[in-house]
């Protein structure tokens, strides 16, 4: 930057369009990001910015472009449950907020879709804002801000097969993508695995160990990826003629998992071979084995799903079928990003594939 530019405060437009030797109209295009400007032009005033030191005001930019440069990342729940008294939620709204933001901020794949989402939008000049919605009022809020033009769009992740917020998003024609299919069909873009296809692998691998007297402590099956996961496990023990598997619900929560793999082994002592539908459960259960004396892969092999931090953390560190979730992140923001730039493109859905990754406890 030259000594005239910083005696004179902070660089302008003005300032740029000299040093690119372009209008300030056209500085003003570019940096707000108008698709029709030659090429050629586009990189000379970005060298001007980059010398220059020039700052775009987010304010001004907004009002020229009609975009906050924000995007909303909502963490959604089914909220009030129901046959609650509405009423009471003013009074039960706090407690249950803290135990929703807690029990989302202890799971480690919450953690993986910020990473990937952060990561698509920071080489972009956007910010994520972090919004929870596990109440009708939080539900209302985060449409509100959307409506305002607080921020662009929504990355939906929702924790409940009856969250309604999906369905109030598309009722209000607002930019989202979900990430996971939802319960209930809606006009919306969304990302997933084909969790099915990972449930096989699950399957096949416990097999081959040689394991034949097999339990699964499944997720809520009221959530269309703990049933797809089931389901691909109950099928392809079946395709081995087996078709009896002993299932214990879970909640994807590590104490649901001891609690299940307690129960499991009460009402049957002699298996072999457990597949938990997400890695907390699988550490949880791992710690209940060793509390019983089972040896892990030994006596019984256990088998997680998503390649988290809690696979790695469990002692011997979890054999589990991967969910590239930071992937999958990353490609639902490029969906909402897309859909911001073509508002009449199609709703579109992008399903990812599983892998096994084998370690030490099967």
């Amino acid at each position: 930057m030259t000594d005239d530019l910083r005696s004179a405060g902070a660089p302008t437009l003005e300032d740029v369009a000299r040093a690119a030797g372009v209008s300030r109209a056209t500085v003003s295009r570019v940096v707000n990001g108008v698709r029709n400007v030659d090429p050629v032009i586009q990189e000379a005033v970005r060298r001007a910015v980059s010398v220059t030191g020039y700052t775009p005001n987010r304010a001004a930019r907004s009002l020229v472009t009609r975009r906050a440069d924000a995007i909303a990342l909502v963490v959604s729940g089914a909220g009030v449950e129901p046959g609650a008294a509405e009423e009471s939620e003013d009074t039960t709204e706090s407690g249950d907020g803290s135990s929703f933001t807690a029990q989302v901020f202890a799971d480690p794949f919450f953690g993986r879709v910020v990473t990937g989402v952060v990561n698509y939008l920071r080489p972009r000049g956007m910010h994520p804002v972090l919004m929870f919605a596990e109440s009708s009022r939080a539900r209302e809020e985060v449409v509100a801000y959307l409506r305002q033009g607080s921020a662009d769009g929504a990355l939906v992740v929702s924790t409940h097969a009856e969250d309604p917020l999906p369905a109030l998003i598309a009722e209000a024609d607002l930019a989202a993508v979900l990430f996971a299919r939802p319960a209930r069909p809606v006009p919306v873009s969304y990302v997933d695995l084909a969790h099915q296809d990972g449930a096989r692998l699950a399957a096949e691998h416990l097999l081959g160990r040689g394991c034949r007297r097999t339990a699964t402590i499944s997720g809520p099956l009221d959530v269309p990826a703990g049933q797809a996961r089931l389901t691909g496990f109950r099928d392809t023990m079946a395709r081995h003629g087996h078709p009896y598997i002993p299932v214990v619900e879970g909640q994807f929560t590590q104490e649901s998992g001891e609690a299940a793999m307690e129960r499991l082994l009460a009402e049957h002592p002699d298996l072999d071979g457990v597949f938990a539908a997400n890695d907390l459960m699988a550490l949880g259960a791992c710690h209940v084995l060793r509390e019983h004396g089972r040896s892990v892969p030994g006596d019984v092999a256990v088998v997680g799903f998503d390649d988290s931090s809690a696979a790695l953390a469990c002692r011997p560190p979890l054999t589990t079928v991967r969910q590239p979730v930071e992937g999958m992140a990353a490609e639902m923001t490029r969906l909402l990003l897309d859909r911001l730039a073509r508002p009449d493109g199609p709703v579109t859905s992008v399903i990812f594939e599983p892998e096994l990754v084998v370690r030490g406890s099967a």
